[in-house]
């Protein structure tokens, strides 16, 4: 089991480190979704958890949502949240193409409730 499948379910503070909108600093891609990391925690790679926000469609600074899933990685050691407002909810399907711009390059498997 994921490190941080703990989180699945729960309501979750979000800071927003990339905007919707914005480059990635190293990588030739853009974020079509906001994502962030949970403050004062610590993932296998030494950074904070990170965060997917699907379900708003706006640039946004922190939000508060639900865990609706686990992206695990199996071939990095980087799992990542996926929060979305409460009484929204997405397929892994619909996990999937709406993280593909960076999960494509890594091998995964999606962790539900």
């Amino acid at each position: 089991m994921s490190y941080s499948s703990k989180y699945l379910g729960e309501i979750i503070d979000v800071k927003i480190d990339r905007i919707l909108g914005s480059k990635h600093p190293e990588y030739d891609f853009y974020y079509p979704v906001n994502y962030g990391f949970i403050e004062n925690t610590k993932a296998p790679d030494g950074e904070e958890i990170d965060a997917y926000i699907l379900g708003v469609y706006k640039p946004i600074e922190k939000f508060t949502g639900r865990v609706v899933a686990i992206i695990h990685r199996t071939n990095d050691d980087d799992d990542k949240l996926v929060v979305v407002p409460e009484n929204i909810n997405y397929t892994e399907g619909q996990i999937r193409a709406l993280t593909e711009f960076q999960e494509r390059f890594f091998e995964s498997i999606i962790i539900r409730k």
